[in-house]
């Protein structure tokens, strides 16, 4: 809701006030050996509806139900249209509560939901299967994320009995921000020292990529490559062992950029 990286949405800001609610996006991506598949198709208020325990957006819909998130999509993939049918159920370990401000005037704030999670993926359209790890976290924010950062970086990596997190952050005023986070099965939260900088390999769209990592980790595959963000599927080499991570490295500086926002359409298509 509000969708962050909509290009129609900077728009309307920039003409005045605008709707987030007249702005809504559900963003489906599966990775894979049969090819990647993308959906992110915004749609406006009149598709939508929404309560404390369901959320309505066009055809597809997410709703709390017994402890369980479950969540419905019916959408269109881009820029090859195909049909993208199914249902992601995912059920907590536990409800964390914990919430940090990612700004120094609090304008943003991250929580992590549903940090440890198992997850049920049974799709009709491509047909297939899985069930693993989950996770999920929310972002709000009083004013657009262009207008505070600079760029950020943030990393989960799926532990024996929880997610390490860490977030990195350059604000828009030059200041910069990190912290690091053990978040159990059972919820509880515990403060972790930041691990050092690593630098990472340069993306096709030339994106600089850093890591925090105590150990040595290696990049598995780059999921998402962009002008201004890249997601990553990393292996580290943790104290429990082997570990799975995921890792995305957004440039705010980049999306602000007018090129940027003439391609974005072309990922997100609009249905007012």
């Amino acid at each position: 809701m509000g969708s962050v990286f909509s290009p129609y949405y900077a728009r309307a800001r920039r003409r005045g006030a605008a709707d987030p609610e007249n702005f809504c996006a559900l963003n489906v991506a599966l990775y894979g050996a049969g090819g990647h598949r993308w959906a992110m198709t915004e749609r406006g208020r009149r598709w939508i509806s929404r309560d404390a325990t369901r959320f309505t957006i066009g055809p597809s819909a997410m709703r709390w139900e017994d402890g369980v998130l479950v969540v419905d999509i019916d959408e269109v993939t881009v820029p090859i249209p195909s049909r993208l049918r199914g249902q992601v159920r995912l059920t907590p370990s536990a409800i964390c509560a914990h919430e940090v401000r990612l700004d120094h005037e609090g304008l943003h704030v991250w929580r992590p939901v549903a940090p440890f999670s198992r997850i049920d993926a049974v799709f009709e359209k491509p047909a297939l299967r899985w069930s693993g790890i989950g996770y999920h976290d929310s972002n709000w924010g009083a004013v657009p994320l262009e207008d505070s950062f600079e760029s950020w970086v943030w990393s989960r990596a799926a532990m024996k009995d929880g997610a390490a997190i860490v977030y990195d952050t350059v604000l828009k005023d030059g200041g910069t921000s990190a912290f690091a986070l053990h978040i159990g099965a059972d919820g509880h939260v515990e403060d972790m020292a930041v691990p050092p900088r690593r630098e990472m390999p340069t993306t096709f769209w030339r994106m600089a990529r850093h890591m925090r990592a105590a150990r040595r980790f290696s990049v598995a595959s780059l999921l998402e490559d962009s002008p201004f963000y890249a997601r990553t599927l990393l292996k580290l080499d943790t104290e429990e062992g082997p570990a799975d991570a995921f890792h995305e490295s957004l440039s705010l500086a980049r999306f602000r950029n007018p090129v940027v926002q003439l391609m974005l359409p072309f990922r997100m298509p609009r249905r007012g």
